[in-house]
């Protein structure tokens, strides 16, 4: 099977290394070459368009920063959809609208190929190790068929359900973890103006009740001062945009979510849009004139888990 990965940033670059670390024949392409460079030195070819890709593979994989970019690169007249024929295969790997995710896999279905929508979820350090978690929306054959590729790139995989259904759990996702960064930095804010140190209060939280996967994560590297989380302000916007334009859609009264995005506008304005998105904890250290590190803590996050096959997690009834 010959997989094509599109968009070759913090997250997708990592993912394209673990097919070919795994031994996928792997064809890549990305706005910027150089981007790629390190892929094509490990074996990967290049495809000059995405036409070109689709037409040499078995499954197109897009992994991009926003809705508008992923239908420039699949509608163009020589995108992905041009070079799609029947029975091959489009993950769309990028946080997307699930409307669009839709209207896109209908032209998909019309050249006779399958359209998934399968976000991943974790961190850049699971990526790296291809132990992250993929959420899959599509048809049940579909989801058979890429299995054989998402299991070299995830650990945890779930089938959501029906095209678009991936792309709301990973909004709504991202929108939780956008909520536990912002609480994380103002709960190490009360800790340390109440004279604790925060070594201390880090572990005390993650042995308790108030504990999350972002303080466990993120937590580490405010408090560290890198802030080095691989995901940058503006893509931290517009996830908690995304989820919160879906809740207006739907109807729902929402108290959090406009603070969230709020929060976030001002830390993309103070520090810019690709800074680190955990840097939004810095609004609070700016304010108070206070910061928020502690030793011991990582620059950078490692996975330290040994890679395993993917494999499909089911819900027992």
């Amino acid at each position: 099977m010959k997989v094509g990965f599109i968009g070759l940033g913090n997250v997708g670059a990592k993912l394209a290394g673990s097919l070919i670390r795994n031994g996928v024949d792997t064809v890549v392409r990305d706005v910027e070459k150089t981007a790629a460079q390190p892929l094509l030195d490990q074996g990967a070819a290049w495809a000059n368009c995405g036409k070109e890709m689709a037409e040499v593979c078995d499954v197109v994989i897009t992994c991009l920063p926003s809705p508008k970019v992923s239908a420039e690169v699949l509608e163009a007249e020589d995108g992905v959809i041009a070079g799609l024929s029947e029975g091959k295969v489009w993950l769309e790997m990028s946080t997307t609208d699930s409307n669009e995710v839709k209207r896109l896999g209908r032209k998909v279905s019309a050249k006779g190929a399958i359209a998934m929508d399968s976000p991943v979820s974790g961190g850049c350090h699971r990526a790296t190790t291809g132990n992250i978690a993929i959420l899959v929306g599509g048809e049940r054959k579909g989801f058979d068929n890429a299995m054989p590729v998402l299991k070299h790139l995830g650990r945890e995989i779930l089938h959501t359900g029906p095209l678009g259904t991936a792309s709301v759990m990973k909004v709504i996702t991202n929108y939780l973890a956008g909520v536990q960064l912002v609480s994380t930095g103002e709960a190490f804010m009360v800790a340390k103006k109440a004279g604790m140190d925060l070594a201390t209060a880090y572990e005390a939280i993650r042995i308790s009740s108030g504990n999350s996967f972002v303080h466990e994560t993120e937590g580490q590297l405010i408090l560290n001062g890198s802030y080095n989380i691989n995901f940058t302000m503006d893509h931290e916007l517009k996830d908690v945009s995304l989820f919160d334009q879906l809740g207006q859609d739907l109807g729902v009264p929402m108290d959090l979510s406009p603070v969230v995005v709020d929060v976030m506008k001002d830390g993309l304005k103070r520090y810019g849009p690709r800074v680190w998105s955990s840097q939004v904890v810095k609004r609070l250290e700016d304010d108070c004139e206070t910061d928020l590190r502690a030793d011991g803590f990582p620059e950078i996050l490692e996975d330290s888990e040994p890679e395993v096959e993917g494999y499909e997690v089911r819900r027992e009834s």
